[in-house]
């Protein structure tokens, strides 16, 4: 999240996110990322919101989705998805790295296809696992990066373990 794009290139890029979700339902995909009923999760990089939005509906009534994103358009954006759908526990925080949760807070983090854009991928790593959970999970895609270079990447920093790979996703372990 720290090349932020213009606001057209957004919309572009939520055209695109929309045509994809219309083919690969997020919440098929997060069913690889076991989300339970209850569960606090962390959106890094959010963008237009698709997976928050499955995630919310997934968490349910008690559980809560903090979606963070660099872009305000993208909050705002979610901040209408959620209106949308009826959905009070998504909650967006505006950062470039930084997240404001409390240490050990959440459930699960989503890192979908922002990693490879990150100008210090190590800082925001350690940022996600400061708010996991002690034993909890990291689900991961990218597919602007090879798997060797997802492997390498996350574990490098001995904070995440690879505990499997989906069809979609790779799901790593805090340490």
């Amino acid at each position: 999240m720290d090349k932020p794009l213009d606001n057209f290139s957004f919309k572009m890029m939520s055209a695109w996110f929309s045509l994809r979700d219309r083919l690969y339902s997020p919440k098929n995909i997060l069913q690889e990322a076991d989300i339970k009923p209850g569960f606090k999760i962390l959106d890094y990089g959010c963008g237009p919101g698709g997976f928050s939005i499955a995630a919310a509906e997934l968490v349910g009534g008690n559980g809560k989705v903090y979606t963070a994103d660099i872009l305000p358009i993208a909050l705002m954006n979610v901040q209408k998805r959620a209106s949308r759908h009826a959905l009070a526990n998504i909650e967006t925080i505006h950062t470039d790295r930084a997240t404001g949760l409390e240490d050990g807070s959440v459930d699960l983090v989503l890192l979908y296809d922002i990693l490879h854009g990150l100008a210090d991928p190590d800082s925001v790593l350690a940022e996600l696992h400061r708010v996991l959970k002690p034993d909890s999970t990291l689900s991961f895609s990218d597919h602007h990066m090879a798997e060797n270079e997802i492997l390498t990447r996350i574990t490098g920093q001995g904070l995440f373990r690879f505990l499997k790979k989906g069809d979609k996703t790779y799901t790593f372990k805090t340490i």
